[in-house]
């Protein structure tokens, strides 16, 4: 009877001590954000399209998107979002302190106009922790799919890429992933693979 016992016990310390685990692995995949210490702020509205960013071993990442920032922008990355274009992509470019670049698609649209300053767009969103925003060539309306979170902030980036976003939750995340091992071109060694990007609009329509 006293081994029955033990046995019992040893049994629900097991199984304590997984769901112990379990809850910190799910505390650490989706962290909560006060967002009125945000430094876009004033961006933030309960009616924007909120995305969520899944990312193989490193977590969850979830954004709000501007549309009254860079309408263009955002509808457009929606629409990938919509065809499913970012699954199983990744985060080919990485440097720590700086940003994490993402979202080669198999087939891009058409180029949309670059919605920044220095292209003749107003667009008040500095490129802060956190902030989405659009990757390009020289050439200003150039951005199709591929997009960055900056890992730190970058006033020399304000006026000259269409920022569009940024991170309600999920930094931890973002450090995760700006911090892999990557090589003399800013790949990391180890593919960081986004497995989905979903959206809910909240309402919003294009």
């Amino acid at each position: 009877m006293k081994k029955i016992v033990t046995l019992m016990l040893l049994v629900l310390g097991m199984s304590l001590t997984g769901c112990a685990n379990m809850s910190e692995e799910n505390k650490e995949q989706k962290e909560e954000i006060d967002m009125t210490k945000l430094p876009y702020v004033a961006h933030l509205n309960e009616d924007n399209p909120v995305i969520t960013i899944k990312v193989k071993d490193f977590g969850v990442m979830e954004a709000q998107l501007f549309p009254s920032v860079a309408k263009l922008t955002v509808d457009n990355f929606i629409s990938y979002i919509e065809e499913n274009a970012f699954n199983n992509s990744g985060f080919h470019r990485i440097i720590e302190t700086f940003m994490i670049q993402g979202g080669i698609v198999k087939k891009t649209k058409s180029p949309i106009k670059g919605e920044f300053l220095s292209n003749g767009v107003e667009n008040n969103l500095r490129h802060f922790r956190g902030v989405l925003s659009m990757a390009r060539t020289i050439v200003k309306d150039s951005a199709t799919s591929q997009f960055f979170i900056m890992h730190e902030t970058s006033p020399h980036l304000d006026g000259q890429y269409a920022s569009f976003g940024g991170l309600i939750s999920g930094f931890n995340v973002l450090d995760k992933i700006a911090t892999v091992e990557t090589d003399r071109n800013d790949a990391p060694l180890s593919p960081v693979i986004i497995e989905s990007i979903t959206v809910n609009l909240n309402g919003y329509k294009k």
